[in-house]
Formats: C-alpha cells, sequence, structure tokens
C-alpha cells in the first residue's frame, strides 16, 4: 500500500469514529489564500497533488481530486497509483463534488469540512447544493490527528515598506479603511485577507512561498485597531512603530478578542468570501453587513507612487531579461527546464532591488508547455535541446514592485505549425494592449478580444486572459481580471492586470505570451471617458515565430512600434555583449 493510501485510511477510520461519511478538502487556509504555506498544505499531503488549486473528498469507497484544466495532466501524474481518481471540473461527463457525493452516498449522509478553511460563502454554496440529501458538518480540522508531523503556524520576522515606496503611510491607509466604515455605517470590519492585510499596515512577510505576507487577521474600529499575528516576527523598533495604529495581538487571540469588544448595538463588517466559520460564529448575534473588503478596492487602484514603483520594476526587469535572452545559445544549446529558469533568476538577481521570484517559475519544454500551468522537478525537468518552443512564465519580486512575464522561445527551427499559432496569439495580445473602452467596463467584456482569432482557427485555451497584479504582494489580485466569467468589477485607473492569451497541444507545445498592462485614462468625448492600456513590460517577442501574412498592417506597426520602445528603453541599460541580441530581436518586422 502507498504511503498515500494509508494516509487515506486513517482518515477515513477517523471519519468513522466521528460519524461522518465523507471529508473535504479545499485546499486552502483560514486566509483563502491562493498559495498556502506549509501548514494548510493538505490536499497535496493526502493526494500527492501539488497544484494551486483543486478539492479533495474521501468517503469510505472512493478518493477523489477535482481539478480544472490548467491541471489535467499534472493531477493525472501525479496520483498515479494511488487510490486517488482524478475528476475533472467543469467537464460536462464528470459531476461536481456535491453531485458526486449526493449519488454515491445514501440520504441523510454527514460531509465533514474544516470549518477554519470553509467560508460564510462556501457554506452558504454547501447548504444550497446539499439541499435536503446531504448535511453539512463543519468542525475542527480532522487532519491535526493524522498529519503527525504537520508544520505550526508560521511566524517569520516581518519588514515594514518606507512610505515613499508605498505611497501612503500605515495610518494613512487606516483612515481610507475608517471612512469607508462611515460610509456604511459600522463599527468594526474584520479582514482576512493576508494580501489585504499586508497593504494596509504596510507590512511584508515571508509566511507563504512568493508571496510577501504573513499569517495574520485585522480588525479595525472606529478608534481601535487590532493586529493578530505573532508578536515575535517584530523587532522592538518596528513593533513600537506598528503599535502607534494596531494593536499587536497573538494570531490565536483574535477570536477572543472579538467575543470582547463586541458589545451589543455594535455592527461589523466582513467579506463572506473571505471570512471563515470560526470569525462568523464569534460576530453572531452581532449585526453583520457583508461586501467586498473596504481595502481590497483600495489596493486594486495603484497610487501615483506605487505606479512609479512598478514601471521602475518592469523597466529593471527588461534589462535582466534581455541580458538572459542574449546568452542563450536557442541553435545548439543544451539545456534542462530548472537550469534555464535559473539562469533568468541570476540574471535579476543582479541587481540589488530585486529581492526574489514573484512566483514558483514555470518552465516548460515541449510537451510540457502544454501543461499551461507545468512546474518543473527534479523528477520531471526535461533537457532542452533540437527544435522546439519553451513556454517560460516568471516573474521578479523588486524592493518597489513586481513583474510576471511569459515569453515563449523558439530553440532550433520552427515548424509552420508553431509559427502560425504563436501569430494567433500574438494578434490576441496586441488586442487586449490596444483596446479603447468606456468607463465601467468589465473585463469579461474585453475578454474575447484575445481569443477571436484562435476561435477562427477552431482553436482556444481554457484559462483566463488576464489576472490582477498585486504592487510588492501577491501575483494574483483581485478583484479584477480579464477572463468568460461575467465578474461585474469595472476596470479603473491604476489597476494593474496581466495579457496572456495562449495555446496548448497535448503531447505536441505550448505557447503563451504575457505582458502586464495598466488601466489609464484615454480621450473623453460626448459618450464619455474612455480608458486605454499602457503595456508595463518591456520583453521582445519571439520574433522568429512572427508570420507577417498573418498579421494586419495595424498590427505590424504595433509590433513594430513596441519593439522600438524596448530598443530605446534598454539600450543603454542591458550588458555590451546584449546590445546586439536586442538590435536584432527589435528590428522592423
Amino acid at each position: 500500500m502507498s504511503v498515500i493510501d494509508e494516509r487515506v485510511e486513517e482518515l477515513r477510520s477517523l471519519l468513522s469514529k466521528n460519524q461522518l461519511n465523507g471529508w473535504i478538502i479545499n485546499g486552502t487556509d483560514p486566509h483563502q489564500s491562493e498559495y498556502v504555506c506549509d501548514r494548510w498544505r493538505g490536499r497535496a499531503w493526502i493526494s500527492g497533488f501539488t497544484g494551486s488549486a483543486g478539492t479533495v473528498i474521501i468517503t469510505q469507497e472512493d478518493a477523489l481530486l477535482w481539478v480544472d484544466s490548467r491541471y489535467f495532466i499534472q493531477a493525472q501524474q501525479q496520483i498515479e497509483g494511488t487510490c486517488f481518481q482524478m475528476m475533472k471540473i467543469d467537464t460536462p461527463s464528470y459531476p461536481d463534488p456535491s453531485t458526486y457525493l449526493k449519488e454515491h452516498l445514501q440520504k441523510g449522509s454527514s460531509i465533514g469540512i474544516d470549518k477554519a478553511t470553509l467560508t460564510v460563502k462556501g457554506e452558504q454554496d454547501l447548504h444550497k447544493a446539499f439541499k435536503e440529501d446531504l448535511t453539512l458538518v463543519p468542525s475542527d480540522d480532522l487532519l491535526d490527528y493524522v498529519w503527525k508531523d504537520r508544520s505550526e503556524v508560521p511566524g517569520k520576522q516581518v519588514l515594514s515598506l518606507p512610505d515613499d515606496i508605498a505611497g501612503f503611510s500605515r495610518s494613512q491607509k487606516l483612515a481610507m479603511v475608517r471612512y469607508a466604515m462611515v460610509q456604511q455605517g459600522v463599527s468594526y470590519t474584520v479582514i482576512s485577507s493576508l494580501d489585504d492585510i499586508a497593504w494596509v499596515t504596510n507590512l511584508r512577510g515571508d509566511d507563504v512561498p512568493y508571496n510577501p505576507v504573513f499569517l495574520a487577521y485585522l480588525v479595525v474600529g472606529k478608534q481601535e485597531a487590532w493586529l493578530f499575528t505573532n508578536p515575535k516576527r517584530f523587532t522592538d523598533t518596528l513593533a513600537q512603530d506598528v503599535s502607534q495604529d494596531f494593536t499587536i495581538l497573538p494570531y490565536q487571540d483574535v477570536v477572543p478578542t472579538l467575543k470582547n469588544i463586541l458589545k451589543e448595538g455594535d455592527s461589523v463588517y466582513l467579506n463572506p468570501e473571505k471570512t471563515n466559520l470560526l470569525i462568523a460564529e464569534t460576530v453572531s448575534g452581532i449585526e453583520t453587513i457583508t461586501g467586498l473588503d473596504f481595502t481590497t478596492d483600495l489596493k486594486a487602484c495603484k497610487n501615483v507612487t506605487e505606479m512609479e514603483g512598478m514601471r521602475k520594476a518592469h523597466l529593471l526587469d527588461g534589462v535582466a531579461l534581455v541580458n538572459f535572452l542574449s546568452r542563450l545559445d536557442t541553435k545548439r544549446g543544451t539545456y534542462t527546464e530548472i537550469n534555464i529558469s535559473n539562469l533568468l533568476k541570476e540574471q535579476r538577481m543582479r541587481n540589488p532591488a530585486c529581492i526574489g521570484e514573484s512566483f514558483s517559475p514555470i518552465s516548460g519544454w515541449a510537451e510540457h508547455g502544454a501543461m499551461c500551468h507545468y512546474s518543473a522537478t527534479e523528477e520531471s525537468n526535461a533537457s532542452v535541446e533540437g527544435n522546439g518552443l519553451l513556454v517560460l512564465d516568471t516573474g521578479g519580486m523588486y524592493t518597489f514592485g513586481m513583474t510576471d512575464v511569459t515569453r515563449t522561445i523558439l530553440f532550433g527551427e520552427p515548424t509552420d505549425e508553431q509559427i502560425r499559432d504563436y501569430t494567433l496569439v500574438l494578434k490576441g495580445n496586441l488586442a487586449i494592449a490596444s483596446a479603447r473602452f468606456p468607463e465601467g467596463t468589465c473585463g469579461y467584456q474585453l475578454d474575447v478580444l484575445a481569443r477571436q482569432f484562435l476561435w477562427q482557427q477552431g482553436l482556444s485555451y481554457f484559462h483566463g486572459t488576464g489576472h490582477g497584479v498585486g504592487f510588492r504582494l501577491n501575483v494574483h489580485e483581485g478583484p479584477h481580471s480579464i477572463s468568460p466569467k461575467p465578474l461585474s468589477v469595472p476596470l479603473k485607473k491604476g489597476m494593474v492586470v496581466s495579457d496572456e492569451p495562449g495555446l496548448y497541444k497535448e503531447g505536441r507545445h505550448g505557447i503563451r505570451i504575457e505582458n502586464i498592462v495598466a488601466v489609464r485614462e484615454d480621450v473623453k468625448t460626448e459618450f464619455g471617458q474612455f480608458l486605454s492600456f499602457e503595456v508595463l513590460t518591456i520583453c521582445p517577442f519571439e520574433r522568429r515565430l512572427i508570420d507577417k501574412n498573418l498579421l494586419s498592417a495595424q498590427e505590424i506597426t504595433m509590433v513594430d512600434a513596441y519593439h522600438r520602445w524596448v530598443y530605446e528603453e534598454l539600450k543603454h541599460l542591458v550588458d555590451e555583449d546584449a546590445l546586439e541580441y536586442l538590435k536584432g530581436a527589435t528590428r522592423p518586422l
């Protein structure tokens, strides 16, 4: 029996003792983080699947893993040889988790889940899905009893962003939150989202790989504010500074403190999609007003200082990218996937302003590139040699901003199919970058611009076209996006979002072209204020994969203008021996 199967059997034994017929693991933490620290990587521990999204359900008969199209290939490979079966999300032939449970368990069966990782909205959705057929039982986390070497809640040291980098002091940001509270007429707001807490406090941590956040809750009242995190993570000087605005209390004190400060007549504002049941139970009986965290909208629209920092970060990143690309021997060189991403990291780290990578690099050669969120391991690390395409999706974290860029790199000679596919993806990227749209437009209304050229050829991709990008924070930041999902979140001046159409052909190759863009004001006419995008990413496209015959005259002009800008921005900054590459890579089509 495999280690995975043994773990599943131990959990099943606990289910029996607790009179439960099934257990759900949603793979997140008490703060609904996309990427979690080791303590809450229960989905990976129980199943072996290491992707960033997916749902596990364990019953006495079945062990199931639901993943979306990003992870179909990876998940199947990682659970092979175990008792787990992969289920495909949003695929008609596969039921969703709730439907599966109702179809395979007796009516009235009890389904457990860790209430610390279940949100108010999540509980509502499960009750609605289960109806009268199943009983939801939020409880303590059963994994605590079978995961013997489970990590503790981290408490790594935090640092403070200077005001001249953050744009506003923590006192000013706290005032913004309180102004929003007055508008809503509430006494307190409870913030659970880690990136929101990092933004409003101007603090950054290292509890989660790549995401500079720290485990905490934040409660803001009209006069006082409480930050619940490990007090040992502060130096004496920083603790004294932060304490001018926030009372620092231990992470686990959030529930008893809330019980102590809340009184009859108070009202609490919280985000039902981010607030777990531990917090919700604590504020029950108090008037509750729900909505998006005030801080989410505030941090989504970058201030002037933040935008300047992002531009500077992308400029330095462009230098690193061109220095890296100029040294890459794409004709006769032999590399590995990990080797290539490390070479790019070395170039980024040459600049003292770069403090690391902004996410785990995606370096996918040939058929691995068709796995759009593939992450190379020592076991899967493919040799990069001969003819083929490499999808390289990486980012740099700088002291004053963050980057996320994908380039598809040609090694050897391309096929006609690869050239056509790349050019179609490029057309989609250009269509988003050049879009002009009226104020109030949402990302989903633009999404088809990126897909139209692929659709006309019977091709498509199944991930979103763009995700919000944080400032010196998380690489994925809401509430805005560009995707087919009809999210009613208008794009606003200062929002930063990715522009990354792609194409993935299983067993053959993948292509993705990603630039980061910022929303800016454009023309104002009798029809209102219009917006457009400012491109932040400064890196040449793969010129050898562009078929001019598939581009319109306007698109050729756009590529040439972009490359001319890239050259002018970087020509005095890149290494001397990289200048020749830069000239060739940016010459007119």
